[in-house]
């Protein structure tokens, strides 16, 4: 059985982090002398309240987690997080649909970056940071921060990690899960420094540089200009962001690698080879494209392209230009590499490069069992054998990727939204990337959608957060009745 206190006792801790990063909120409004300060506080208040509440409900709980509590707590962390973190936007009264706060709230704290907001820098200053950090602390993980922390309490944080950890596998580079995640916030927050300092040497000021940084590293794409990126005008920029997203489309675990030295072992790995491959040809495919239909030179016609296909497969979401208007072949590629997403193991999302390598081994062993039936073919990654429950359970996501993809299109669509921004919203959400195709492009917000989609999306959004299998085990009977 589910060890419920336990679960809710962790949720409550977990609650006065979120409290923390509210009052940090409201120190913004307070250097700026906003008006949002009060809305700050209350909200700060009411979480601080609820996780003290839960807390102390849940106390007498086990010390241990077992596999299905990580799966509860993870799924309940996220929705927590969101409900409450709907309050400041819409007490403030800057958001005053409920439906809307919570799909802005589950966009950031998903690292979406699909906005409803058509006048975003009418927000003051807490809520604008507000929105980038619910992407920064959403971007690696809420759970992953406190798996270092979890032990201080007395609970397993390796049932919780293997709950939110992204990808088909799950790589420690150091026996205690608590230490790998405490090396892993450390580089997270080191590269997010660097990207600070590298965005103000190019003339933003350091509030746009914090947020900014926080949401390229975190692969969120809030921004705090309504034309996002596109509102600076400056190919150094640019380039600096598509570096450092690329960056954050890694496996965190191979980026310990590199800290540590041990380059041959990264360089030679697989999926970070796909990811870099893809992005060559399908920047320079677009590039193409663009030289020889748009208005561009060659250099504005790269910088672009891979501006978009960086942001796009890193399931960022910055805009440097509303591609709705390049050709329609273009929307196809960009669409690709939107359900594609790069690195298990990184802040991104979409299916991921290495299941894309095992789905492709494996059909490729297809075509040589039907010349050679007797043959025995291991799926090979790094030069170890892929054990065939981890192809299977590669080929189930992949399925039940495709299954809700399309079943949720036609939802859409039966909302009276056309086949092309139906499409569009669903793989964004899905895959976690913000802007869509059609009128949900990067130059239009998601506001006209119509409430019942926004909540179908948002709950797409925490799907695609969370690996898809990590929220729907809890909609199996056998979850909650087997032992």
């Amino acid at each position: 059985m589910i060890n419920f206190k336990t679960v809710i006792r962790i949720i409550g801790i977990l609650l006065l982090l979120e409290t923390i990063m509210l009052l940090v909120c409201a120190g913004v409004s307070l250097y700026y002398q906003d008006e949002d300060l009060m809305d700050f506080c209350i909200s700060a208040g009411i979480t601080a309240g609820t996780g003290i509440l839960m807390a102390l409900w849940g106390k007498n709980g086990k010390r241990q987690l077992t596999r299905r509590d990580g799966y509860v707590l993870v799924s309940f962390t996220w929705i927590a997080f969101s409900i409450l973190g709907t309050f400041p936007f819409y007490i403030s009264g800057y958001i005053p649909s409920i439906t809307n706060a919570f799909f802005e709230t589950m966009s950031g704290f998903s690292s979406t970056g699909a906005t409803i907001l058509d006048d975003i820098e009418a927000l003051p200053h807490g809520l604008l940071f507000w929105r980038s950090m619910m992407q920064w602390i959403g971007g690696l993980g809420i759970i992953m921060l406190t798996i270092a922390v979890l032990p201080i309490f007395g609970v397993n944080g390796l049932q919780v990690f293997a709950a939110e950890a992204s990808g088909p596998t799950h790589d420690k580079v150091h026996p205690r899960i608590g230490v790998t995640a405490k090396w892993i916030w450390s580089i997270y927050a080191g590269i997010t420094g660097i990207l600070v300092v590298l965005l103000m040497l190019g003339g933003m000021d350091w509030f746009d540089s914090v947020c900014h940084a926080f949401t390229a590293i975190s692969t969120g794409g809030f921004s705090t200009k309504q034309a996002s990126i596109a509102y600076y005008n400056s190919p150094y920029i640019e380039y600096v962001l598509s570096v450092f997203m690329f960056i954050s489309g890694i496996n965190f675990m191979l980026l310990l690698l590199f800290f540590n030295r041990k380059f041959k072992k990264a360089i030679h790995d697989a999926e970070l080879k796909w990811y870099f491959w893809s992005v060559v040809l399908f920047t320079a495919a677009i590039a193409v494209i663009l030289y020889y239909t748009q208005p561009m030179g060659v250099e504005e016609a790269f910088r672009q392209s891979l501006f978009q296909v960086i942001s796009l497969h890193t399931s960022t979401g910055f805009a440097t230009n509303d591609y709705m208007l390049w050709p329609a072949v273009t929307w196809g590629l960009l669409t690709i590499i939107m359900l594609m997403g790069a690195c298990a193991g990184s802040t991104t999302g979409g299916l991921k490069c290495i299941r894309m390598i095992i789905l492709a081994k494996i059909a490729r062993n297809e075509f040589k069992h039907i010349l050679h039936p007797n043959a025995i073919l291991p799926v090979r990654l790094n030069k170890q054998v892929v054990p065939p429950s981890v192809q299977s359970t590669v080929l189930a996501f992949c399925f039940i990727y495709a299954a809700i993809s399309i079943v949720s299109v036609l939802i859409m669509m039966s909302l009276g939204i056309d086949f092309l921004e139906s499409v569009g919203c669903v793989v964004s959400s899905i895959s976690n990337t913000g802007p869509g195709l059609g009128d949900t492009g990067p130059a239009f917000s998601w506001n006209a959608l119509p409430d019942l989609a926004k909540w179908l999306m948002s709950f797409l959004m925490l799907l695609g957060r969370l690996e898809l299998f990590t929220v729907l085990l809890l909609f199996t009977p056998e979850f909650w009745t087997k032992s």
